[in-house]
């Protein structure tokens, strides 16, 4: 285990997609945050089936400071509930990873 994790969350627009990932760097809360456009989302929300297309963000940062992430994300998200999931890095690439911690405070 490193420490580091990866974080998911979706935005409804290019926008709102570059608007969050560019906060979460200029706060040190991400190391880097790619956006992948044209994904296409199938789910239920409010007991109806909803498909939307929209731009997952994948989030680069530290288990230190995933809450502060968390709440980030709810703090610039214009969706009621934003996706927000943490997953472990296990390995990688030694260099990358020390960037990683040496990027988020």
């Amino acid at each position: 285990m490193t420490g580091n994790k990866l974080v998911l969350t979706t935005a409804g627009s290019q926008e709102e997609a570059q608007h969050i990932a560019r906060a979460l760097v200029e706060r040190r809360l991400a190391a880097c945050v790619n956006i992948v456009p044209g994904i296409e989302s199938i789910y239920r929300w409010q007991e109806k089936i909803q498909q939307t297309g929209e731009w997952l963000l994948i989030i680069k940062t530290t288990g230190a400071v995933f809450g502060r992430v968390r709440d980030a994300i709810k703090e610039l998200h214009s969706y009621e509930m934003p996706e927000c999931i943490c997953v472990e890095i296990e390995d990688g690439s030694a260099e990358y990873l020390k960037w990683i911690l040496e990027s988020v405070r």
